[in-house]
């Protein structure tokens, strides 16, 4: 009887004991800016760091796709951690017109908070917001994995680091412990949402004036200056991706994140691959550069996580992008379709056709937003029209554009589009309170504006990323089966045991968990 008890107490502590080594130290979630799947096979010979890695060692998603339209940044990375469609977050994209503020605001920026970490104006509570205002994540809806994490242990720490506030603050959460993203002054900052001032290891990597080092520097013919000019030129460049390395190192250390008794989370997103490829295009130089040089950065990292006693066998890691990109026209004329179009032309079709069946007036209220309208509702009240009636006519006019490939209007959306997935990828991103009037898809690669390239379309150049996972309780493997990218917060929220995070519409990916788990 005795050794029986005894037995069961072994067993019993066994099991806790292998419960608690499957939960990691660390979880790294990764987010390169702008980064199509097919740069993972296309470049594939060229890697030897820590795309290699994740490949070779890690669960290799084939097919996933962001199952919404737009595939923009602040979608993307609010979506990872969320599990949650603009339908269900409110996160309609980079930036949307709010009506009742009745100005532009971004998917982040709050007039309740203020810049932590360098001085900046005033921001009148009218004006449009920029990337510069300040931020918090209050106009995210839905609660993230970070958030449920801390829920569950309190003691976990939660950071997000990028270039870009939107990409620092979306997947961090709510309550996250810090987000940081680099300014237009050259430091990294925050806001008062989550703190007063810096804390120190922040402070002191600011005071070591990180951007110095790339003063002169050339790449790829490019030659880098100093002062403004030069942290105006530090986004477009491998040198803000460097920034972000060594300050989620910082962050790792400062925080003592993965060496303690909890599990922590470290979101960082590369944003320097999204301003390249902006400028020169998918098929560049430049980005495949940028691709290699990416992949140093997480051999970097990697090495650093080993170094520090968390080590990666410990840390769960989570890889993928917030979207991908279109080739340039020009690069993909011989046979292939695509062009370009101007907001211009777009507009001026659509007030000649409402003017022409309404009267005059200033029918739109701003600029296409992310391939989105918003009429002036003001004057269709004055002139006591119906605002279905007037989104027909602008959709009709619109629609007959030969480089047009559809038109929604918000009636059409809001009660819901029947057919193939590129209707249903826009009702997934319709949000009633956030999103316009008219919804405008250009035909298959062609695109807004007369120089670059850009994203947004629920087209596979878009909406095909990399999805990667590696580590404790993951099966390795290549896996073909179609996923979504708001697969990756529920499978999150059942490898750490916690709660699937409020708005999450994704399954868990059963298939890739290990034995162990």
């Amino acid at each position: 009887m005795k050794r029986a008890l005894l037995a069961l107490l072994y067993l019993s502590l066994s099991a806790a004991h292998a419960q608690t080594a499957r939960r990691p130290k660390l979880v790294l979630t990764i987010v390169v800016d702008q980064f199509r799947y097919d740069y993972l096979t296309r470049f594939r010979a060229d890697y030897n760091g820590g795309f290699a890695t994740l490949m070779n060692k890690g669960a290799f998603f084939t097919d996933a796709r962001y199952p919404q339209f737009p595939t923009v940044t602040a979608v993307g990375h609010s979506m990872i951690m969320t599990g949650a469609t603009p339908s269900v977050s409110g996160i309609v994209g980079n930036a949307w017109y709010d009506r009742d503020d009745k100005r532009v605001v971004t998917s982040v920026c709050d007039s309740a908070v203020t810049v932590v970490g360098a001085s900046h104006p005033a921001v009148s509570p009218t004006a449009d917001c920029t990337d510069a205002n300040p931020s918090s994540p209050r106009r995210l809806l839905v609660d993230t994995i970070g958030d449920e994490l801390k829920i569950a242990s309190p003691d976990t720490r939660i950071i997000g680091v990028s270039l870009k506030g939107r990409s620092a603050i979306l997947p961090a959460g709510h309550l996250a412990t810090g987000a940081y993203w680099f300014d237009d002054s050259g430091v990294f900052v925050t806001s008062s949402y989550y703190c007063s001032e810096l804390p120190k290891w922040a402070a002191d990597y600011n005071k070591a004036n990180p951007t110095h080092e790339f003063e002169g520097k050339e790449w790829m013919g490019i030659q880098f200056e100093s002062g403004a000019k030069l942290i105006h030129q530090i986004p477009a460049s491998p040198w803000g991706n460097e920034l972000i390395e060594s300050f989620a190192e910082a962050a790792i250390e400062g925080e003592k994140l993965g060496q303690r008794n909890a599990t922590d989370l470290l979101a960082v997103s590369f944003s320097s691959n999204d301003y390249v490829g902006h400028q020169f295009g998918p098929d560049d130089p430049h980005v495949h550069d940028m691709a290699l040089r990416t992949d140093h950065l997480l051999d970097r990292l990697f090495h650093f996580i080993d170094a520090r006693g968390i080590g990666m066998a410990n840390t769960l890691v989570v890889l993928s992008a917030d979207h991908g990109v279109a080739p340039l026209p020009e690069t993909n004329k011989s046979r292939m379709p695509g062009g370009r179009i101007s907001a211009g032309e777009i507009t001026g079709a659509l007030e000649a056709a409402l003017t022409g069946r309404f009267g005059p007036g200033d029918w739109l209220i701003k600029k296409p937003i992310e391939y989105v309208i918003y009429l002036n509702h003001d004057l269709i009240r004055e002139h006591k029209l119906d605002p279905a009636e007037v989104n027909r006519v602008a959709a009709e006019a619109l629609s007959t554009r030969p480089d047009i490939f559809r038109v929604y209007t918000r009636e059409q959306l809001a009660n819901g589009v029947t057919g193939d997935r590129i209707a249903q990828a826009m009702t997934d991103g319709y949000f009633p309170r956030r999103s316009g009037d008219l919804f405008v898809l250009l035909d298959p690669y062609w695109l807004p504006g007369a120089t670059g390239t850009t994203h947004g379309t629920p087209f596979s150049y878009d909406n095909h990323v990399p999805l990667i996972f590696m580590g404790p309780g993951i099966r390795p493997g290549r896996y073909h089966e179609s996923v979504a990218i708001t697969d990756v917060a529920p499978t999150l929220a059942d490898l750490l045991e916690v709660e699937t995070p409020s708005g999450s519409v994704g399954r868990v990916l059963s298939e890739m968990v290990g034995d162990n788990h």
